[in-house]
């Protein structure tokens, strides 16, 4: 759970992020102001075209901002250059994204291990990690199945277990049950709270999907281009 007299872990403030210019100039960030803590899974909700997907890249700095200020586990990543913050991203975030983005020639075991093999850790112990990931997402019969003979659920929780491979401090969801059924989304959803309740670990989620919301810690939501409401969640035995 989050504990708001810590300092944040992810901080946001008076961001601002247009596309285009002139006349065709849209303003997608209206001054959003936003902390995250460590601890907790925060859930942010909106209707599509709100900015979720824009803020997301903002946070893990994959997008520059125009106005504004955005602080990372105490680093003011708005104001590192690109190859720092490149570096940044690398040894403490991790990332799911609605497309899977797997390698096509390489198998769900060595998909996963991409990130560790990164990081100049050695492909056995690489694999070997990344075996028991695929176990904690319940793949561990489809370990050396190419993408192409996975199905899109199975795919999606591949990408999840190469996410979570290297234990981010900051983990990044867009719509990471968009592609899983109920049973499955339910199960991945549980190993993102028990990401999110580690002391030194929190998790970011952008989703539409209601049934999902009581795994959440707080929820926020972004209505055109700001944050019009953040709620805290009723967990199970205090509502």
């Amino acid at each position: 759970m989050n504990d708001d007299s810590q300092p944040a872990a992810v901080r946001a403030r008076s961001v601002v992020k247009s596309f285009g210019s002139g006349d065709t100039q849209v303003t997608v960030l209206k001054g959003i102001d936003l902390d995250i803590y460590l601890g907790e899974l925060l859930l942010l909700v909106g209707e599509s075209g709100g900015g979720k997907t824009t803020l997301l890249s903002a946070i893990a700095g994959i997008l520059d901002i125009d106005d504004g200020q955005i602080d990372v586990l105490g680093v003011p990543l708005s104001n590192l250059p690109s190859n720092k913050r490149t570096r940044f991203r690398g040894q403490t975030m991790g990332f799911i994204y609605q497309q899977f983005n797997l390698l096509p020639a390489l198998t769900a075991a060595e998909n996963v291990a991409v990130p560790l093999l990164i990081q100049k850790i050695g492909r056995a112990e690489a694999l070997r990690r990344a075996r028991v990931m695929l176990n904690r997402v319940g793949l561990g019969d489809r370990m050396d199945f190419l993408p192409k003979n996975l199905s899109g659920g199975q795919q999606q929780r591949v990408a999840i277990a190469r996410a979570l491979v290297n234990e981010p401090r900051l983990l990044i969801c867009d719509e990471p049950t968009a592609a899983l059924d109920g049973p499955n989304g339910q199960k991945i959803m549980k190993l993102l709270r028990e990401v999110g309740r580690s002391p030194d670990r929190c998790v970011i989620v952008v989703t539409h999907d209601s049934r999902i919301f009581h795994f959440g810690d707080r929820m926020a939501n972004l209505t055109d281009g700001r944050i019009v409401n953040i709620e805290q969640i009723p967990q199970e035995g205090t509502a």
